[in-house]
């Protein structure tokens, strides 16, 4: 969740700086590669690895039966979200201030800011080890998943163990009774429903399932 939470932060800070670049009454104010570099990085980038490093902590329990870390990726997100935002947040004013005309060009304002990026960009290359370590220590030694859905998700793939078995769901099929993403109603217990449960009650399904499977094999 922090990895999404944070691909949305820096998926819509990068795209107010394109809002700028945009914009053709701004077209002829000078501004240098390091802006267009930022909010490039930023947007097709950084918020990517994101949304990729939150899709892997999601299903790495459903590809190897092991869970990733919690605090290692904790620790991994925060360092990482604070060193990317101090790398390319600074570009933008760098590239607005590496041109003549520009107050401030050639101050010590911009030898600082360089200096911050080149610190930020030191720290959040360091900080991928830690991932590295969290996935390589997981794989082998990392908490065993005792239950087939740890994230109470919605979808089928959770209702089987993990990893996955050969033959998926086996010789029977599941039945669905509902899309992926369903609210509950507060007449419910909980706000979770896999896609196998039938609609009212948690009990109804096992036996609607066998009913449905009866007819099929008869017909």
């Amino acid at each position: 969740m922090l990895f999404a939470l944070g691909f949305v932060s820096l998926f819509l800070t990068g795209g107010v700086s394109g809002i700028f670049l945009a914009r053709s009454d701004l077209a002829g104010v000078p501004v240098s590669d390091e802006f267009v570099t930022g909010h490039f990085h930023v947007v097709m980038g950084v918020a990517a690895t994101f949304a990729i490093l939150g899709a892997l902590f999601f299903w790495f329990p459903k590809m190897f039966g092991r869970r990733l870390n919690e605090r290692l990726g904790k620790l991994h997100f925060w360092l990482t979200f604070a060193g990317v935002f101090c790398i390319f947040m600074p570009m933008h004013w760098l590239g607005l201030l590496s041109h003549p005309g520009a107050p401030g060009a050639g101050t010590p304002v911009s030898f600082s800011l360089r200096e911050l990026v080149t610190a930020a960009t030191i720290l959040t290359i360091g900080a991928q080890g830690l991932f590295l370590v969290n996935f390589a220590w997981s794989l082998w030694r990392g908490e065993k998943t005792e239950e087939c859905n740890p994230w109470r998700a919605s979808t089928l793939e959770w209702t089987v163990p993990s990893p996955a078995p050969a033959d998926n769901f086996g010789a029977a099929l599941p039945v669905v009774y509902c899309g992926a993403y369903r609210f509950a109603s507060q007449a419910e217990p909980e706000d979770f429903f896999a896609q196998n449960v039938a609609a009212g009650t948690r009990e109804r399904a096992p036996r609607v399932r066998h009913a449905a499977e009866t007819a099929a094999t008869e017909s």
